[in-house]
């Protein structure tokens, strides 16, 4: 498969920080209603950023029961759905296993395997950048902070006392629906602003619902 290359910005602390979402671009839906109206506007998009998070585990064998909270990012809103709130599995599974939606994030497997195994949802058309960009000259994953360094030439922060707070609570700081929002974003950002060319390089990357494991 093709890949693209990107440069390694070692001094990330240099860069200017990245323009993120805003609180009051943040939708949090909490009703059938709510969460019915997000997935018409996620729908009428051509691509999504995407991620998720989980409560996080401390204790060896302990089992994640995540994910807890599903982001998604258009290039105008952040959107982020409670597990286990009405109408939330239903506006998931229609976004993921949309064929017309491309969802765009890092780091995908493990968000899979929970999808699949908590909620029974297997995504389909979306791409992994994580696995897709390379460094030059270099092996392995590139992350997201990496990423946004070299395609967008900003710094994202990412706050470890956010980053394993606890997903599950019923409300969500500030903080928490600030970090969220955000890495969905971020990675919409990124696939955004690779151009035409690399956008066509990423299209033969695309995993169609017939290559799916099970």
């Amino acid at each position: 498969m093709s890949i693209i290359r990107i440069p390694q910005v070692v001094e990330l602390d240099a860069l200017p920080r990245f323009d993120g979402l805003q609180l009051d671009q943040i939708v949090t839906p909490e009703t059938p209603e709510a969460f019915s109206q997000a997935k018409d506007e996620l729908l009428g998009w051509p691509q999504v950023g995407f991620d998720t998070e989980s409560k996080p585990t401390f204790k060896v064998g302990e089992v994640s029961t995540g994910p807890h909270l599903i982001q998604f990012a258009s290039p105008e809103k952040g959107y982020l759905f409670k597990v286990g709130l009405d109408g939330c599995s239903e506006a998931v599974r229609a976004v993921l296993q949309s064929t017309r939606v491309l969802k765009v994030g890092f780091g995908l497997s493990t968000d899979r395997s929970r999808l699949r195994n908590r909620l029974g949802i297997e995504m389909v058309h979306f791409i992994d950048l994580g696995t897709t960009l390379r460094y030059q000259g270099k092996k392995g994953q590139v992350g997201l902070r990496g990423a946004v360094a070299a395609v967008l030439g900003t710094r994202v922060s990412k706050s470890r006392s956010v980053s394993t707070s606890n997903w599950s609570n019923r409300s969500l700081t500030d903080a928490q629906r600030l970090y969220a929002a955000n890495d969905a974003y971020a990675a919409l950002r990124v696939f955004l602003a690779l151009g035409d060319d690399a956008e066509r390089v990423l299209h033969d990357r695309i995993v169609p619902a017939e290559q799916l494991d099970s």
